[in-house]
């Protein structure tokens, strides 16, 4: 059994910073990825990494997130700069291949 676990949320105001984590429990992803889900709308893909290098983002936080990964400890982050409101969701984290997701952690911007 492979888990995800993600941790970082939390609240902050309008042009703060955060940065989430998701820690693989085995070495086994090709692409790692983020996703958010926002009350009342559907999940969305915000970033991905493969293979620790190539990178794809969202067009809503090009510019101010930043996805990376640390081979040697599994773990995949999403540095989150100048946030908005709009970025308020649930973040989850994906593993390619497999399709594993974790358990989510709450990202709340306020105005």
């Amino acid at each position: 059994q492979v888990q995800l676990v993600e941790s970082g949320g939390g609240s902050v105001q309008a042009g703060g910073s955060l940065r989430l984590s998701c820690a693989a429990s085995r070495s086994i992803f090709s692409i790692m990825a983020w996703y958010r889900q926002a009350p009342g709308k559907q999940r969305e893909s915000v970033a991905s990494i493969l293979n620790g290098v190539n990178t794809v983002y969202a067009d809503s936080v090009k510019g101010r997130f930043t996805i990376s990964r640390d081979n040697a400890k599994n773990t995949a982050y999403l540095q989150m700069n100048n946030l908005k409101p709009e970025d308020t969701a649930v973040y989850y984290c994906r593993g390619l291949p497999g399709g594993y997701w974790g358990q989510g952690t709450q990202v709340t911007v306020s105005s």
